[in-house]
């Protein structure tokens, strides 16, 4: 049988076209195979129990599984339904639930946060005034990295409104929306006012909002609401002195708006894929469902408060902005725009990259706080996907882990080193032993204990330990619980009569995670302020 000349070339490109879709098929499964070697290579070179990731491409979840165990020393199995605390990623959902507020008309972005919670005041009444929604979200208040977290963290007996009572007295150190400088406590505000506003409390609004529409069936608002039933629950692991050790966990339950949600590699794909279909999840009789409007979405990956590049990420990343939007960090990287966020907990840290003009998304859950270990799977699994000059960014990272393990040391050392030996302090140990207040956090108490300084934070049961004689008038509290890595220096300032006028607090580590903002506090001693 002889064929047209159109015929003949209809089967060509029909062959050609076959071709191309299973040369990239094979394409797509040879990615997938580099990357879950990199997982298990991750698990070993950094010490990581277990991790579960989730990998979404033109629509289509290429991985969703689980890698290593739930608990070091276990045999049960990390799998794609294992629930992680994924920590601050928790932001963008609560950012999604005020897009549907904003969508339903009963807010706007600008609508002014004092207008819905009229108890809201920061230092000055100035900033007050005009704080606005999107200002609630974008870390530009004026207050310092991290300011007011001890309110929050570890586990407190506070409450959202001790919080919203404390903002008032924390320090502004910058100008109104000039600086980035991450802040939690706005986005426990921005729970309280999606409650406001919704008549109901966020854990019910997200799970009714979130979590059922898109069928994230295992997600929880917070561990407390995981069935008991279900054990498949990633622990969390702290390396200490070089050993992995399992912590009970500290997941922000009474905070949860700003970063308390459980959840899996498998929910999570559902919740990357409405992100990059721009709010829409579903089909219903032909119709497409949405959680909220193209419109939100533009307003949520729109860039708001600009942060420094540095020469290297520049170099690296190609990088040439970097600004955080709403409960999204974003910036360029090789060409494209990157859309990405990081959460962390003790002994669990997590990472969620979207590449929209790629129709990529991932996640990566981790139970051990190693950023190292997320950032060389993310970065590996870009170079895949965006066809990047071939790097082993496993290895990289692994230097840059053991530099800073090493650069720690070291300053702890001079640390060490600098004391003067020879000083003591000024009064007896028993004039240190008093109770102290701090406007925003609240009562801290120093006790004498078999001849030792003992400190205990009144509202946070685990900062808990024992004070060392530094030198002069400083000494050095150490946590009773070493995984904190947290000891501060406690320095005691002397009225002329040799009385204590007040305290103040300062990591002794650079590497003190920011939420311990030690440095916020100004301690007076409480029967003073009676």
């Amino acid at each position: 049988m002889k064929l047209s000349y159109s015929s003949f070339t209809l089967g060509v490109l029909v062959s050609a076209t076959l071709y191309s879709v299973n040369a990239q098929a094979v394409n797509n499964v040879d990615k997938v195979e580099r990357i879950e070697l990199s997982i298990n290579k991750a698990i070993t070179i950094f010490q990581v129990p277990g991790i579960a990731v989730a990998i979404i491409k033109d629509n289509e979840v290429v991985l969703s599984k689980g890698f290593g165990v739930l608990k070091q020393g276990s045999k049960e199995k990390v799998t794609a339904d294992t629930l992680f605390g994924i920590a601050s990623n928790t932001k963008a959902m609560t950012v999604a639930l005020l897009a549907t507020l904003v969508d339903e008309g009963k807010l706007t972005w600008q609508t002014k946060v004092i207008d819905i919670i009229p108890a809201f005041q920061l230092p000055n009444a100035y900033i007050t005034r005009e704080f606005t929604i999107i200002d609630l979200l974008s870390h530009n208040s004026g207050l310092g990295l991290g300011a007011g977290d001890l309110m929050i963290w570890p586990e407190t007996t506070l409450t959202n409104q001790d919080v919203i009572k404390g903002l008032k007295y924390l320090p502004q150190v910058s100008s109104f929306r000039s600086e980035f400088a991450y802040n939690n406590l706005m986005y426990v505000i921005a729970g309280e006012i999606i409650a406001k506003l919704t008549g109901k409390p966020w854990q019910e609004v997200i799970q009714k909002r979130i979590f059922a529409p898109l069928g994230m069936e295992n997600t929880r608002a917070t561990f407390s609401l995981i069935p008991k039933s279900n054990q498949n629950v990633a622990r969390a692991h702290v390396p200490l002195d070089g050993d992995l050790q399992v912590v009970g966990g500290n997941f922000l339950e009474r905070f949860s708006s700003a970063g308390s949600v459980a959840s899996s590699a498998n929910d999570m794909a559902l919740w990357l894929k409405t992100q990059l279909n721009r709010g829409q999840y579903g089909v219903a009789d032909d119709k497409a469902l949405r959680l909220f409007s193209e419109l939100q979405s533009r307003e949520m990956w729109q860039a708001r408060t600009l942060l420094s590049v540095s020469p290297q990420v520049s170099e690296q990343d190609k990088t040439h902005f970097n600004a955080y939007a709403l409960g999204w960090f974003v910036k360029d990287y090789h060409g494209v725009k990157v859309v990405r966020h990081t959460g962390g907990i003790l002994g669990m840290v997590s990472k969620v990259v979207m590449v929209p003009e790629e129709n990529l998304a991932m996640v990566i859950l981790t139970n051990q706080q190693s950023s190292f270990a997320f950032n060389a799977l993310s970065q590996q699994i870009l170079t895949e996907y965006l066809e990047l000059p071939k790097k082993d960014w496993l290895a990289h990272y692994a230097r840059l882990q053991k530099k800073n393990n090493a650069d720690k040391k070291a300053h702890l050392a001079e640390v060490a080193a600098a004391v003067d030996k020879s000083s003591t302090p000024s009064l007896p140990l028993a004039s240190y032993a008093q109770s102290y207040v701090d406007d925003w956090y609240g009562e801290i108490a120093i006790s004498l204990e078999n001849n030792h300084l003992v400190m205990q934070f009144a509202n946070t049961p685990a900062l808990h330990g024992s004070l060392a004689h530094y030198q002069h008038n400083t000494f050095i509290v150490r946590w009773h619980d070493r995984t904190l890595e947290a000891d501060a220096y406690v320095n005691f300032n002397l009225n002329p009569d040799g009385s204590i006028h007040y305290v103040t607090m300062k990591a002794v580590s650079w590497a003190t995670d920011f939420s311990f903002d030690f440095h916020d506090l100004k301690l007076r001693p409480k029967s003073a302020s009676k």
